[in-house]
């Protein structure tokens, strides 16, 4: 096996980071309600989101038979594993200050990081050993979901069964069968001799090589695009025109956390607009805003939400 670098890896990589940047600069338009995408609840962008973290996942699987296949190098497996988790622990740091409880508990990079750890034994291991632990891990869910795994202390392995409020959720299961296919077709395609063939493509048009150039830099990129592209969007929201964002973006919000449990848009539509409407007749949306971990305020905005809720249940439906 060559020992240059792949082309056809690092364009993967940087279309990966291409298709991440579009999803969470879509999520930052909804987030400020520029936009009335389903960013977070749609079945299509939830695809779209699956499909890119999938991507990344699998790459990894890929990198680490490439890394190791000969033997394992601790060294250099060692030390890009600390620099995943240092990110990791960065990511949690970073958007618990910035969405409270909502903050990433075990995303991406965490499962990036425990997926590389498992499959790292698989790279010397007999190549159907490889697969079948794969299946094993994709199918987790299926078969070993338990309230015994309920709680915080267990959410990273993806088996408990209950949610979790996270601006993102990677967990162990399924999340790294995706690692262990991506080494097991890694293999497979080293016995083929396929990577020596595409090792061939050089990719070199100015466009291909600026997402090559993303690729090789996928986690720095990770890191730095999403505190930029959120903070333009919130400059354009503080320093354009009043367009009652804040008071969507609490609707959009309130609707989607409603049809989670209830599952009736247009009753958690009204019953959110209306909470919003109660708030501000009285004069306490403007003071929440200033202070939203006010437990007096939020203590009477919950109130409004169940009065508006029990009030929109009742009302008819249109069909």
């Amino acid at each position: 096996m060559t020992t240059k670098r792949l082309a056809v890896l690092d364009l993967a990589r940087g279309l990966a980071v291409v298709a991440m940047a579009i999803y969470h600069f879509s999520w930052d338009l909804s987030w400020f309600a520029f936009v009335d995408w389903p960013v977070s609840q749609g079945t299509g962008w939830r695809i779209f989101a699956a499909s890119i973290a999938g991507s990344f996942l699998f790459l990894a699987g890929v990198s680490l038979d490439l890394a190791h296949n000969d033997r394992i190098r601790w060294q250099a497996f060692g030390r890009r594993l600390a620099m995943i988790v240092v990110a990791a622990a960065a990511v949690s740091l970073v958007t618990y200050f910035t969405f409270g409880d909502s903050f990433v508990r075990f995303g991406i990079l965490h499962s990036i990081a425990l997926a590389s750890l498992i499959a790292l034994p698989f790279t010397r291991a007999p190549l159907i050993l490889g697969a079948g632990a794969s299946i094993v891990f994709l199918t987790l869910p299926l078969w070993a979901k338990s309230p015994a795994f309920d709680g915080s202390l267990w959410l990273w392995t993806g088996l408990g069964t209950t949610g979790y409020p996270s601006v993102d959720y990677v967990p162990m299961a399924p999340w790294t069968g995706i690692t262990l296919a991506g080494l097991a077709v890694s293999r497979t395609f080293r016995a083929l001799k396929l990577w020596t063939r595409l090792s061939e493509f050089r990719l070199n048009s100015s466009s291909a090589g600026i997402i090559r150039l993303m690729g090789r830099h996928s986690l720095a990129i990770y890191l730095l695009h999403q505190p930029v592209l959120y903070g333009l969007v919130w400059s354009a929201a503080a320093i354009g025109p009043d367009m009652d964002r804040s008071g969507k973006a609490f609707v959009r919000n309130c609707s989607l956390a409603c049809e989670d449990s209830l599952g009736t848009p247009g009753i958690c539509r009204s019953a959110c607009s209306c909470t919003l409407e109660q708030m501000k007749s009285d004069n306490i949306w403007d003071a929440l805003q200033e202070d939203p971990q006010n437990q007096s305020l939020r203590s009477r905005m919950n109130t409004s939400y169940a009065q508006c809720l029990a009030d929109a249940e009742l009302a008819p439906q249109d069909d």
